[in-house]
């Protein structure tokens, strides 16, 4: 049984007025990659928000899945982030 590892994140965050999407390391923002960004304006339904949410997280998955030969899962599902990690007006 393969042990499971977690090896980065997909994180976030409303900055501004864009909703920007990062590959982080697990519990640090510190050389977190930014992956895309997107107006807040075009993401205030649910459906668009859902949309661009999945799209990273397959992003993600893509870039993970390259980087080791295996795809990975959310199994932790959405996490708020913690006060420390939290900006604009997350």
């Amino acid at each position: 049984m393969t042990e499971m590892v977690e090896a980065g994140r997909l994180a976030l965050r409303v900055e501004g007025n864009n909703w920007n999407a990062y590959f982080a390391r697990p519990g640090t923002m510190e050389d977190a990659v930014l992956l895309a960004s997107i107006s807040m304006r075009l993401v205030q339904n649910e459906e668009r928000k859902n949309a661009f949410l999945e799209l990273m997280k397959e992003c993600v998955a893509d870039m993970l899945e390259e980087a080791t030969g295996q795809r990975p899962s959310y199994p932790k599902g959405i996490q708020d982030a913690p006060e420390s990690e939290r900006s604009g007006n997350a």
